[in-house]
């Protein structure tokens, strides 16, 4: 081997390293299992854990992430051993962890690597995880809402919007009129309605009977009744059950042609800004695409604790509170974590009167 291909592979291997890195950080699942081999390997002794192939290492890594209040990593480059296409090192890892049962900890760590040339570049073929220092003491610092500007004077710095006091507090009545100004300046169709009840009986106005239509798996359409109403009183086109009842190993295709193009969508969000963007989260996106467009209407049913200031206070309403409640849920009815695979946000409506959003003036769903 030359020395620059030597060189190269050596830059290639410490970036895949830094890759993993930043996978973790942005909890961005896919990519971390995918800078593993098909057959790769991750194994931590200490936790336990061995997943073995990408799909474990996907699956394993949304179980250890649907735990953590936060969780900061640092990589700092190791040795690297080049065999052809294998090679063989170490990285030495940093890593502060809070859990949302209150575990919590500073550790400092070891990866023993082996890797592999493929036709997609450098893998990992194995991660062995070894604690070198943990400790338990209660962390003092918190996870900061605000982001420092170009300069660095503190009087240039810019702060993002506090997110609320709590996920759980209803917007104040000026928050809605906020929300829902920007929705119509946006092509959407806004309402304020006083509680489920009344976005109950609003969606039997907007829905016709024998209409298709397609509900999200909400929990606000799920605990307002909406849910039955559209699947089970015979008096829709309900796509839902039609779809439940089709083979999901020879029918895939037609249910992917039902759940996309119906006439009508009515879901849920997991957060509407004051800026006027709805944000939708989906393991498996199956949903999505009728709310992006393909149903030729939609409407959003939107408790008020749903309410945040911008985008990105938006995602971490996702990430903190939404994701560890729905994975209890999934837990629960299918024995399985759930994930945030595909997000979905809505800036405006090119279609003015397409979507109709409900806002209500209190709390109801995640």
């Amino acid at each position: 081997m030359n020395d620059f291909q030597a060189i190269a592979d050596r830059v290639e291997i410490e970036a895949l390293r830094a890759e993993f890195t930043d996978a973790v950080m942005m909890r961005d699942r896919p990519r971390l299992a995918a800078l593993f081999t098909p057959d790769g390997a991750l194994r931590m002794p200490n936790i336990p854990v061995e997943q073995i192939g990408r799909e474990e290492i996907l699956a394993g890594g949304e179980r250890l992430q649907s735990q953590w209040d936060f969780f900061v990593q640092n990589t700092h480059p190791g040795t690297i051993q080049l065999d052809g296409d294998t090679a063989t090192g170490r990285a030495y890892i940093q890593e502060l962890v809070r859990t949302l049962d209150g575990r919590q900890g500073l550790n400092y760590a070891v990866y023993h690597d082996r890797y592999r040339r493929t036709e997609e570049g450098w893998k990992f073929a194995e991660r062995v995880y070894e604690v070198r220092y943990l400790d338990t003491s209660p962390l003092t610092g918190t996870a900061p809402h605000t982001a420092q500007g170009s300069g660095t004077d503190p009087a240039h710095a810019t702060a993002t919007p506090a997110p609320p006091s709590s996920f759980t507090d209803p917007a104040t009545a000026e928050q809605l009129e906020r929300v829902a100004a920007a929705l119509r300046a946006g092509g959407f169709a806004a309402e304020i309605l006083d509680d489920a009840a009344e976005a109950r009986a609003r969606i039997k106005d907007l829905v016709p009977e024998g209409a298709s239509v397609l509900t999200g798996a909400s929990e606000t359409l799920r605990l307002s009744g909406i849910d039955e109403d559209i699947n089970a009183s015979g008096q829709y086109d309900a796509i839902r059950p039609r779809t439940l009842a089709i083979d999901r190993a020879t029918g895939a295709d037609e249910i992917r042609r039902l759940v996309a193009s119906p006439e009508f969508v009515v879901n849920s969000v997991a957060a509407v800004t004051e800026t006027g963007s709805l944000v939708l989260a989906s393991g498996s996106g199956s949903q999505l695409p009728a709310n992006a467009g393909g149903a030729a209407h939609a409407v959003w049913i939107v408790g008020a604790q749903k309410v945040v200031p911008d985008l990105s206070t938006a995602l971490r309403r996702i990430e903190e509170h939404a994701l560890p409640l729905e994975n209890a849920r999934a837990q629960a009815v299918y024995g399985m974590p759930s994930a945030v695979n595909r997000l979905l946000i809505l800036n405006a409506e090119p279609r003015p009167g397409r979507g109709t959003v409900l806002l209500l003036r209190e709390a109801i769903g995640y």
